[in-house]
């Protein structure tokens, strides 16, 4: 079995270091799955997830005109995972019924304690836009405001 860009294969872990681990491939190649290759989630420490000598299922990602082998385990298991998934459910399309609208006034807007409230589902792209630059207009100047005062307004630092 060659070794080819893209091909699955089962290899040893043979060696740990801080940035990976070197996997011994059929054809007595040796490949290294790169530190950010060896899980789906975080690896501070490869050998919390690899010890020597385990048996692990590679895929190759590639093979430089030196020959070194780049591999990773963690899409060899999504290869895995995706065949899986496709074998159990086939696609199933769903029917989705719409929530009922809540009744509100016109204009997309209704009261409430904290005053007019905006209705995104019923408003123009163009309205939500205008919305939003208001109410950032807004948030800038409330902010702009309560560090002036804590300053002490504008008109630079403290004189003695």
């Amino acid at each position: 079995m060659s070794i080819e860009v893209g091909s699955i294969v089962e290899g040893v872990v043979s060696g740990i270091t801080n940035f990976g681990a070197f996997v011994n491939l059929p054809e007595g190649k040796v490949g290294l799955v790169h530190i950010s290759e060896v899980a789906d989630v975080y690896v501070n420490n490869v050998s919390e997830f690899l010890k020597e000598q385990d048996n692990v299922k590679v895929k190759v990602l590639s093979v430089d005109e030196k020959g070194k082998i780049a591999l990773s385990i963690k899409r060899a298991q999504e290869k895995k995972q995706e065949e899986q998934s496709f074998e159990k459910k086939p696609f199933e399309k769903k029917n989705f019924e719409p929530r009922p609208a809540a009744s509100k006034p016109a204009g997309g807007f209704s009261r409430s304690a904290a005053g007019p409230r905006f209705n995104n589902a019923t408003a123009s792209f163009e309205d939500k836009l205008s919305r939003f630059l208001k109410d950032s207009d807004e948030r800038l100047t409330d902010l702009s405001r309560k560090t002036d005062s804590k300053r002490g307004g504008r008109g630079g630092g403290r004189r003695r």
